[in-house]
């Protein structure tokens, strides 16, 4: 009998903690949902388009290749490598047109010069 109770009590455990990863998980993509709408216009024409990676590693090499390397490797600002993977595409386009980061100097792409510097930043 006494055992019986263990099992359940373990099984309430369970579907206590499958409930709360649930709401977890709505409640992050709602978050995620409202931070896209919320945000600048400028934000969301970038994320609108379609990078071109090409493109993008020639706006890199023009624009930031002197202090993250040729490759974003790192010189004298961060390694860029596998950024998309520690930053959102929100962070990451903040980030090169806020100037806020000295010395990184503010840069104000055209929208589709910033998808297309995401999509070589996703790259590396």
């Amino acid at each position: 009998m006494n055992n019986q109770l263990t099992t359940s009590n373990g099984s309430v455990r369970k579907i206590a903690l499958v409930a709360l990863a649930i709401l977890l998980a709505i409640f992050l993509t709602a978050f995620a949902a409202y931070q896209y709408r919320h945000s600048d216009p400028y934000v969301q024409d970038v994320l609108g388009l379609p990078g071109n990676v090409d493109h993008g590693r020639f706006i890199f090499e023009m624009n930031c290749s002197s202090c993250h390397g040729r490759y974003g490797d790192g010189q004298v600002g961060p390694s860029l490598r596998h950024v998309s993977d520690r930053r959102s595409r929100i962070g990451l386009i903040k980030q090169v047109i806020s100037g806020k980061t000295p010395p990184m100097p503010q840069f104000q792409p055209t929208p589709q010069e910033m998808a297309d510097l995401l999509k070589y930043l996703q790259a590396l």
